[in-house]
This record gives structure tokens, sequence and C-alpha cells, in this order.
């Protein structure tokens, strides 16, 4: 079979990204060696059945067999003819250049912001392909609720260079997906009747989006394949009839989202941005205005409305002159990991990237694990339960507190033991 194509590498990226999405079964039109294979002869199916009914139809209206015309038509496995493309067109994959430095420096970036191997992976596997512009997707659980990612990358057009100049933050209201698990928006194929369409989401936010937009008959279901899926909203003839029961609330409310903008690795790191969505503050020391760098305390502000590119303004808190000074207010509680520079060390630069760690404290005597993260607005620190995340007090931690509650109990051992005496005379 004749797979020389000068296509090869836009078609090896378009069969890998089948593999990733479960559509393994390929039908294709071989146009001969003068054409060439073009990445519009191939037609993608989930299950061979498909493939075969679809090949069926076109020996039924043709009247002739597969591969037995000028321009003969197959059926494979994507492996199958993935490998043949691989083999015979070596040369031409091996020719799409791409500038390994621009590789390095993005992976530097990437590291820098906080992301994780499987996000440059990601990358680099999609800058491989030559695409003048992709998304790639991660997602971390945050305090209660999913967080998903969305980074951005485009090459810009005066070089084959890639540029990484933002990612998007939302908090999802739904269930965390499970490992391998994917959004699916299926609806018919209007030029192949009977025939399904499939588009695949890692991102809730984006799957319900692109299902709204569905002007006829169309399902949302998630799962690892589209044969093995749960069905989560359905419409008929672009009028939605059915969302399922425990998906009604993320479905009727958007997840919060903001964008952040970043410039050769500086800005917002995956870590303070997952948190900022959450609603808490984080430090930046490396700001910038007019009047020069400048350090302070962030957070977004959720009670005003969005600006016009729908993200949320920031509140600053300026170090020093708003007047909150972290390891000073820290000292005035009994926190046992302070008594270590380096776990005292650690918290702090937790609590600067605005997550919620846990620390040791005394209550009513007895040593407990609480959750705490800074509220700078208000030069304090929030206490929370580990077990169900509901709010402590903060005085009952503080030292004065303690050593009032010590010098009380001392001054009632000391009455107790004076009465005492004073019966055995």
């Amino acid at each position: 079979m004749y797979l020389e194509t000068k296509y090869a590498q836009v078609i090896v990226g378009m069969l890998e990204d089948a593999q990733d999405i479960g559509m393994c079964h390929v039908v294709l039109q071989l146009q001969g060696k003068e054409r060439g294979l073009e990445p519009n002869d191939i037609l993608f199916f989930d299950t061979a059945g498909a493939a075969l009914e679809y090949l069926d139809d076109i020996d039924d209206r043709n009247h002739y067999l597969p591969g037995d015309t000028e321009f003969p038509v197959y059926y494979m496995h994507v492996d199958r003819l993935l490998e043949g493309i691989k083999e015979q067109n070596q040369l031409i994959i091996n020719e799409v250049g791409m500038n390994y430095n621009n590789l390095e420096n993005l992976k530097g970036e990437l590291t820098k912001l906080g992301f994780g191997k499987k996000v440059i992976e990601e990358m680099q596997k999609q800058m491989e392909k030559g695409v003048p512009e992709f998304t790639v997707y991660d997602r971390v659980m945050g305090t209660a609720k999913q967080v998903d990612l969305t980074l951005h990358f485009k090459q810009s057009g005066q070089s084959e260079n890639y540029y990484f100049n933002k990612f998007n933050v939302a908090l999802n209201n739904g269930k965390p997906l499970e490992e391998g698990q994917k959004y699916r928006v299926i609806s018919p194929n209007l030029q192949e009747p009977g025939k399904n369409l499939v588009r695949s989401f890692e991102n809730v936010t984006e799957a319900i989006a692109y299902f709204k937009e569905q002007k006829g008959d169309s399902k949302l279901v998630v799962g690892k394949d589209a044969a093995h899926s749960t069905e989560l909203a359905r419409m008929e003839k672009g009028s939605v009839n059915y969302v399922e029961k425990d998906f009604a609330y993320p479905y009727k409310h958007p997840a919060r989202t903001q964008t952040f903008f970043v410039e050769r690795g500086k800005g917002f790191s995956a870590e303070q941005a997952v948190n900022l969505i959450q609603g808490r503050a984080v430090y930046r020391d490396d700001l910038v205005s007019t009047a020069g760098q400048y350090k302070a305390w962030v957070k977004l502000d959720m009670d005003t409305a969005k600006d016009r590119y729908q993200n949320y303004t920031t509140l600053q808190y300026h170090v020093p002159t708003y007047g909150f000074e972290l390891e000073k207010v820290l000292d005035k509680y009994g926190i046992k990991e302070l008594d270590n520079d380096k776990k005292r060390g650690t918290l702090i630069h937790s609590l600067q990237n605005g997550n919620r760690p846990l620390v040791t404290v005394t209550k009513e005597g007895q040593e407990t694990r609480l959750a705490m993260e800074v509220q700078p607005r208000y030069s304090q620190l929030n206490f929370f339960r580990e077990q169900d995340g509901k709010p402590e007090k903060r005085e009952q931690f503080l030292k004065e507190q303690q050593q009032g509650k010590k010098m009380e109990v001392a001054k009632g051992k000391g009455q107790a033991k004076q009465q005492a005496q004073g019966m055995e005379v």
C-alpha cells in the first residue's frame, strides 16, 4: 500500500490524537502516487463495526470491492496506519524541523511556573506536530473542588518559535474527573447521515459551552471512551430536555474563571493561580509599576463585576506600607512548626503561595492539626479543622491567650493545694 505523503507530520498527529480519544478505526481512500494521501482522505470511527458498515455503504453506492479500483478504499486499525505512515515517510517526518532551543526555553518557563511533567510532555508532543496554535490541559484538586488549567501556545508569525503567554484556571462545581476519563459531546454527522461526530474535552467548562452551542440532537457524556460513558445532558432539536441530577448544579452554575498572563516564565505560578481562584491571597515580591518594582499580597476581587476581558480585578496590600507582616503575625500564635527553622521557612513559603498548610497547635490541652491561611486585609490568620474544613476561633491559639490559661490553671492548682493543706490541719 502506497502511503507516502507530504502531509506525513500532520497525519501522524491526527492518528495519535485519534488513539487518545478511542477513535481507533479508520477508512481511507488512496488517490494515487501523484496526489498522495491527504488528511481529508481519512475518516475515523470508534468501533470496527461502524467503520465496516461505512465501507459496505461505499461498496453498495459504487458497485466495487475495497481495493479493486483506481482509487481504492480501505479499512484498517489506526495503529497499523500509523506504523505504515511512519515507515514510508521517515525522511519527510525527520525533515520537519523544530527549534529545540525554543523547546528547552519553554520547558524552563513551565518548570519555573510550577507546571508538571505531564504538561511539558504534552507541549513537546504538540510542538513536534508543527501546528501553529494549540492548548494543553491540566487539572488539580483544590481545597474542595477541582481546578482546571488550560495553557495556550502560539507560534510566531515571523519564525518557527512558540510562545507561552497565558493560561486559564477554572474552579468547577462538579465532581472531579476520574483518571482516564474525558467529557464528550456526541452529535449527528450532517455530512454522513447515520454517523456521529464526537468531540472530547478534559475541561467541563469547555464541554458544557460546546454542548450548549449545538442546534440539533446532541448528548454530553463522561467516561473513558464513547462506548463506556455516562450521559450527563441531552438535547433534542436544539432544546435541552435532560440533565443528570448530580450534574444539574455545575451545568447551571458556570465555573469561576480567570486568565493569567505570563512573560518568559514570569508571572503568577500555577500553584498561586489555583489558590487565587479559590479566593485566597498570594505574595509577590516582583510586581512592577511605573514607579518600579514592589512587593504586595494579591487577591482577586470577587465582590465586584469582572472587567471587559472577563477577568476579576485584583486587590493589593503593599508590603510594608499596608502593615501586614506575616512573620510578626505568625509569632503571635503558638504554632509548633515555628520552633524549627527549616519547618518555619517551609511554612512561610507555603502561605505566601496561597496554600492552606497543616500546622500543630494546642487546643484544650491537646496537640491538634489545623489548616491555616493568611488574611492580609485584616492582618490575621484563619484556622480550619482538618476533617471538615470548618473554621476555628483564632483567639484560642494566641500565645497570650494560652499563657493566660496556663496562669489560671497554675493559680487554680495553688488554691486547691492551700485548701487541701488547711483541711489537713
